[in-house]
């Protein structure tokens, strides 16, 4: 399965696994609550899935490399304890608690939460004296005489012996007791996850022209070649951030994240050519209203007059802008909500707003050490306590420091950063209703608005925005994508039909009516003609009133 796919999974076992009954007690035994082995080729993603579960589920993860490990660390080092059996004294050997479960209380005492994931990364490449330990762990979920605490998930991870020559092999015993969930590199999951994290358009518009080059592993007789999602993700933060600082990228630094020379070169070059098409079209100032009648006139001629890579690349550049716009309005509208739930919960309390923000910073502490949620969300959090420190401050200085005029003068700060927010909506309806008709000026109905419609439907930042607010363009839009569907469902019904069995081959163009409108037909010799299409008169009969034009009929 893909990678999405696998998260799925990850998040609907460890709802299985929690679900308990009317008096408390888990309705999934624990002793059938098998752990699950994530394996599949590095840098899919496998770690970062179970980051998400995790955070969406709101429970705590501990996470542990299992290469970085000994025996001692994983099961504890060993002590005498004096023990009776039987009335005989005895000196025995015990252990003391494991790093790992010890890892696990301590999440449970500083979060709060009894349930969580325990994920154990590259499970299968662990030293030999530590091998029996795990696999010991993965049938019994114990490590030395210390047990995994029940409502925890066991997730672990690994790479097939392909991709890396220390892996072990599980025996029987060991499989008979985990849920093997095996991985594949999925360049579809991978491009609908960048579009919600925001990675470069370029990267996104490659790998949606070139798919095969998502990910490659190889070995030849010199080195290792391999180009994996997480090399696509970190060249995108980089080409981001040397970006915004105005750093020229070079293809060296390409290849230190793709290391395949040929599709190095490739995405470089592709790179440069999106950059230049970003340049030339001034895409920015298209959305954001700021372009003449003559500059709009001449990049739409510039795009019809473009191959369909150019094409395909202006479709990408506007999405990734729209998207830009939807972010920006997402963290505006998210910190909105976030201010009024804190500062409702200052409202509900009688301590100083000292102590308040730093009860919340101790608590954004144990959620960043525990990733209880993203670090962009943490970060968030963090600069929502700085601005109400801010306004606190500020309340000082008005002589409104504490009680009822505290209270309403953060109402008030509270009042004007709302229209911060308006702003955001005005800018992103704005963006969609030039976005929109700018490209059906440039190609019509054509494939551009059909790339255009599924960037924007496959985009839930700009689908949760419209959801809200709406936008006439896009159901607009939608609407006559939707004739034209109709009218292709309508001609495929008659092509299938008996009325159409004297067709030999034939091209038909939809579009919605427009050239059937437009009087381009003619009539000639007893045969309709439109253009340079030809058709008997049967054939124009039967057509006609379906918007279809064809040609090369015969009778």
């Amino acid at each position: 399965m893909n990678i999405q796919q696998a998260k799925e999974e990850i998040r609907n076992t460890l709802r299985a696994y929690l679900q308990k009954d009317g008096e408390g007690k888990y309705c999934f035994p624990t002793v059938r609550q098998r752990p699950l082995l994530l394996m599949g080729p590095p840098g899919v993603g496998k770690t970062a899935i179970v980051e998400q579960v995790a955070r969406e589920e709101q429970v705590p993860l501990v996470a542990y490399t299992m290469t970085h490990h000994t025996r001692q660390s994983a099961v504890g080092l060993p002590k005498i304890a004096e023990r009776d059996y039987c009335g005989r004294h005895f000196s025995v050997t015990e252990y003391t608690m494991s790093e790992i479960i010890g890892a696990v209380y301590e999440a449970m005492d500083r979060t709060g939460k009894r349930e969580g994931i325990l994920f154990l990364d590259e499970i299968n490449c662990v030293s030999e004296t530590l091998a029996p330990t795990m696999l010991q762990f993965l049938q019994n979920k114990t490590f030395g005489n210390h047990a995994l605490p029940e409502g925890w998930l066991i997730v672990a991870a690994g790479n097939p012996p392909e991709y890396n020559k220390s892996v072990r092999d599980f025996d029987i015993v060991t499989l008979d007791r985990i849920r093997n969930i095996p991985v594949e590199a999925s360049q579809q999951a991978f491009l609908a996850y960048g579009a919600e994290a925001g990675l470069h358009g370029a990267i996104l518009s490659y790998l949606a022209l070139k798919p095969e080059k998502f990910y490659h592993v190889s070995r030849d007789e010199n080195a290792l070649h391999y180009v994996t999602a997480r090399g696509w993700e970190d060249l995108s933060r980089l080409l981001q951030s040397y970006e915004s600082l105005g750093i020229p990228v070079e293809e060296a630094l390409v290849g230190e994240f793709l290391n395949l020379e040929e599709t190095s070169r490739d995405f470089y070059d592709y790179y440069r050519l999106y950059g230049s098409y970003g340049r030339d079209y001034g895409v920015r100032e298209i959305l954001a209203g700021e372009a003449d009648t003559a500059f709009l006139a001449d990049r739409k001629a510039m795009a019809q007059a473009g191959d369909f890579t150019e094409r395909f690349a202006l479709v990408n550049l506007i999405l990734e802008q729209l998207r830009r716009y939807a972010a920006a309005y997402g963290r505006e509208d998210a910190l909105d909500v976030a201010l009024h739930e804190t500062m409702q919960a200052f409202f509900r309390q009688n301590g100083s707003l000292e102590d308040f923000l730093a009860a919340r910073r101790n608590a954004l502490q144990t959620k960043r050490q525990f990733r209880l949620e993203s670090a962009d969300s943490l970060t968030a959090a963090e600069g929502i306590l700085r601005k109400i420190e801010q306004w606190g401050l500020e309340a000082k200085q008005a002589r409104c420091g504490d009680g009822a005029a505290l209270e309403c003068f953060l109402k008030a700060r509270f009042d004007g950063q709302l229209e911060s927010r308006q702003g955001k909506i005005r800018q992103m309806t704005a963006a969609l209703d030039r976005a929109i008709p700018f490209l059906t000026d440039c190609f019509g109905d054509g494939q551009e608005l059909t790339l255009l419609i599924t960037g924007i439907t496959g985009s839930k930042g700009i689908m949760a925005f419209i959801a809200r607010h709406g936008s006439d363009s896009y159901l607009t839009l939608c609407g006559r994508l939707q004739c034209q569907k109709n009218e292709i469902v309508n001609l495929i019904l008659y092509v299938c039909s008996d009325k159409g069995s004297f067709i030999t081959g034939c091209n038909y163009l939809i579009d919605g009516g427009r050239s059937c409108a437009a009087g381009q037909w003619r009539k000639s010799n007893g045969s309709f003609f439109h253009r340079r299409m030809v058709y008997c008169r049967k054939c124009a009969a039967a057509l006609f009133g379906r918007n279809a034009v064809g040609t090369e009929f015969l009778p």
